[in-house]
């Protein structure tokens, strides 16, 4: 999929989207012709009743301040002369909708609050990473593996959540696709996992005149291979043939949803085409970025303001058509970024690298309808952490290892989140 980014991000954060991720770029390029949705594929098995969880990551760090802002604190705006959203009681046309007494979600993301109302999406402040770092390569990565300062830890959670769980389904030759250029760092170490940044152009490169019998002949050849080349050979082999049963282009959403026309709405769009298809697809990983907002931030009209609501529109198009409506499958939701940012705008109009920012978890199995928070307090100066930013008071950890094991089923936490005991916080139901 397309990564939106911002001109406007530092240059650590423009050289981290320029390189792109770990792990080895899938080699699908043209596209096939495909036959009508529903594809006529049936696995042998059924899948069991765990969720199947879609992990967004919001590169460049989210200011949850402008996403979910505390209307109620005075501190807030006068931190934020130029870049406050309005409060939902103003007059003005960009105030932002209430959510409980304290909270309001910004207008550009107010197409969330209906999954809101419905108790289907929790957002979670003061979240973040604990380790305390600036640097967009670290955080990230620390998310992603689940650990901070780990040289020895490559893999992802996710990775490892997959790779202590039995699959939905034995027989499944593709259990998480990376909807990217490159496998994302959260599904290292996954069995059966690809980097497929369109799964409506997937094929074997090359002729489209002689791509059956290079096919043939590639089947033909690694089926005589030692399993450690073989196996995965065939795996790719197979979900080109699965994917290309399924028609993307020609996929209808239910409950009348409409994904925007962007990177990020086209790959949701997806992720709902392949949850629907029943393949024995566990887990997704989607990126967006365009959140590194140093200067000419503009949450009310503007860049991170069409980013918003690039964001909302499309989850809630993704409720309608993929968490509602008689779905056979539960799905989770879980959006998280590296870090927020300052609470105190800067002299650009922007905000710079902060710490705390806020995480949104949908779904039918979450206890939505909330923000949680810890030991919430005024964003004065003396409660900030180092006088600037909102404090990280529940580790994202806790909120993904609740997820990974009420709602994806694995006890392995210990495993997937290493030396770290979680604290329980009620995301789930």
């Amino acid at each position: 999929m397309t990564t939106h980014v911002q001109d406007t991000g530092c240059e650590e954060y423009n050289s981290l989207s320029r390189r792109g991720f770990v792990g080895a770029a899938a080699t699908f390029m043209a596209a096939t012709s495909l036959p009508a949705w529903l594809p006529k594929v049936v696995l042998a098995q059924s899948a069991t009743s765990r969720d199947i969880i879609v992990s967004v990551f919001l590169r460049g760090g989210a200011d949850g301040l402008s996403m979910v802002y505390p209307f109620t604190d005075t501190n807030y705006y006068a931190g934020r002369p130029s870049i406050a959203i309005p409060r939902p009681d103003s007059s003005l046309a960009n105030r932002g909708v209430a959510l409980n007494g304290q909270f309001a979600i910004s207008a550009a993301m107010s197409a969330l609050v209906p999954a809101f109302q419905a108790g289907n999406l929790l957002v979670v402040h003061g979240a973040g990473l604990v380790y305390n770092t600036r640097s967009h390569f670290d955080a990230q990565k620390f998310i992603e593996v689940g650990k901070a300062q780990d040289p020895n830890l490559v893999t992802g959670w996710l990775g490892r959540h997959l790779a202590t769980s039995t699959p939905m389904r034995s027989n499944a030759p593709l259990r998480a696709p990376g909807l990217s250029q490159g496998l994302p760092r959260t599904l290292v170490g996954a069995p059966l996992t690809l980097p497929i940044p369109s799964p409506a152009n997937v094929s074997l490169g090359g002729s489209t005149t002689t791509r059956a019998e290079r096919s043939a002949w590639l089947r033909s050849d690694y089926v005589e291979m030692e399993s450690s080349i073989g196996t995965p050979a065939l795996d790719a082999l197979n979900t080109i043939s699965l994917l290309n049963a399924i028609d993307f282009n020609g996929y209808r959403p239910a409950g009348g949803a409409v994904y925007p026309n962007t990177g990020f709405g086209r790959g949701m769009r997806s992720a709902a085409a392949l949850i629907k298809a029943d393949i024995g697809i566990e887990a997704i990983q989607l990126d967006i970025g365009g959140w590194d907002t140093h200067s000419a931030q503009a949450p009310l009209a503007g860049s991170m303001s069409r980013t918003m609501a690039d964001l909302a529109n499309t989850l809630a198009a993704f409720h309608a058509d993929a968490l509602t409506g008689g779905v056979k499958y539960n799905v989770t939701v879980v959006v998280i970024s590296e870090f927020g940012r300052n609470v105190r705008e800067n002299g650009s109009q922007g905000t710079d690298h902060g710490r705390g920012s806020c995480m949104f978890v949908m779904g039918p199995g979450i206890a939505g309808g909330r923000v949680l928070t810890n030991n919430w307090v005024p964003l004065a100066r003396e409660n900030l952490e180092s006088g600037q930013d909102l404090k990280v008071t529940i580790d994202h950890r806790d909120v993904l290892a609740e997820i990974v094991s009420r709602r994806l089923g694995n006890q392995n936490l210990g495993v997937v989140f290493p030396s770290y005991v979680p604290t329980v916080r009620g995301v789930t139901l």
